[in-house]
């Protein structure tokens, strides 16, 4: 049976920080900074800022190019 969605959105915001920090432990883990990966991702220099701070919305399609970048798993991002 599913479960209900809470009524505030706090878990969301709670989950993008989530996210984002373990964007960021990897990126630092591979010694990587922020120009290498928005760069060869594709990205600009503020999505990966917001993605990072948790303050983003990533699309999928925006994951899936961070995954390849970092050579990770969604599921490893994502968890």
């Amino acid at each position: 049976m599913p479960r209900d969605v809470p009524e505030d959105d706090d878990w969301i915001r709670a989950r993008q920080q989530e996210i984002g920090q373990r964007i960021q432990a990897e990126r630092v883990r591979q010694n990587l900074i922020q120009e290498t990966v928005f760069l060869a991702a594709g990205l600009d220099r503020r999505t990966l800022q917001a993605i990072e701070a948790g303050i983003a919305n990533p699309t999928l399609e925006t994951l899936l190019r961070l995954t390849y970048v970092l050579d990770v798993s969604l599921a490893d991002l994502v968890r």
